[in-house]
């Protein structure tokens, strides 16, 4: 249930070039919209808001500044330059969340996750020589991974928060101090411009992608570990890259289709392995 659920998570957010080269609003003023929705459940929520467990409430803000960094930057980095290079480099993140859970977060090393990491990586290497060496693409090859230090980040702190709130706590609770992060620090850039079809899409899209998402995330996250995880969200990259060609028609060589394969292989074995560890 773990990984079906976490993985259903990584393949709406694959859908997010989709919203926000559709809603004709900036990133920001999209990752303003996706948190402030995430954050309405939260006046529903209030009596479940525990102050007994400082590490969780910790775990919290950390989330709170990790996801505010994370979603200025990652959509910034889809509206700047082509998809597949802000996703791609966005997903740098389960490196870094495989190399730290069992530090921080005391977890059993995964062995097919160390293995599927260099795989992961030289798939990214074969996807990005194809997009050129554009000021655009490098912009947002740079967003990209500026964001995916955040969303380590964030993934880390879940695992932490989630012993002692529940799914859609954390998704909701966190959302609130990111919100008003972002207004704090991007003010009216952080506005919509215009009310009209666009931002209606884009709020749709925040309900599904954001409210929705991170509930299933935050769901099965706390089931299957943060390496796993890390592992199983290269998903949105595929299905981002994969609508990127096939309705945003970018450009896919045998170099990109290679590098994607790799990736989709090599996080479906990771996600395969027993329990035990036993692989």
């Amino acid at each position: 249930m773990g990984i079906l659920v976490v993985a259903l998570a990584a393949s709406c957010w694959g859908t997010w070039p989709l919203y926000v080269r559709a809603g004709g609003q900036s990133g920001l003023v999209v990752g303003f919209l996706t948190m402030a929705v995430m954050a309405l459940p939260s006046l529903f929520l209030v009596r479940r808001f525990r102050t007994d467990d400082r590490g969780a409430l910790a775990a919290l803000a950390v989330i709170g500044f990790a996801d505010a960094g994370n979603v200025a930057l990652y959509f910034s980095a889809l509206e700047t330059g082509p998809v597949v290079v802000g996703v791609m480099t966005h997903y740098l993140a389960p490196l870094l969340v495989a190399l730290a859970a069992p530090l921080l977060l005391r977890e059993r090393r995964s062995r097919r996750a160390l293995v599927s990491l260099p795989v992961i990586l030289f798939g990214l290497f074969l996807v990005l020589p194809s997009i050129g060496a554009s000021g655009s693409a490098w912009q947002a090859g740079l967003l990209g991974a500026g964001s995916a230090i955040f969303y380590a980040a964030l993934v880390l702190a879940t695992r932490r928060a989630s012993v002692a709130f529940p799914p859609l706590a954390v998704t909701s609770f966190h959302a609130v101090l990111s919100t008003l992060l972002l207004l704090a620090v991007f003010r009216e850039r952080a506005l919509p411009t215009q009310v009209d079809a666009g931002l209606a899409v884009l709020v749709a899209g925040a309900a599904i992608n954001g409210l929705l998402g991170a509930f299933l995330f935050n769901f099965g996250l706390p089931r299957i570990g943060a390496q796993l995880t890390g592992v199983l969200t290269y998903l949105e990259p595929l299905v981002a890259a994969l609508l990127g060609v096939l309705i945003l028609h970018e450009v896919a060589t045998l170099s990109t289709l290679a590098g994607l394969a790799l990736m989709l292989v090599a996080g479906a074995w990771t996600a395969s392995e027993p329990a035990q560890g036993d692989a």
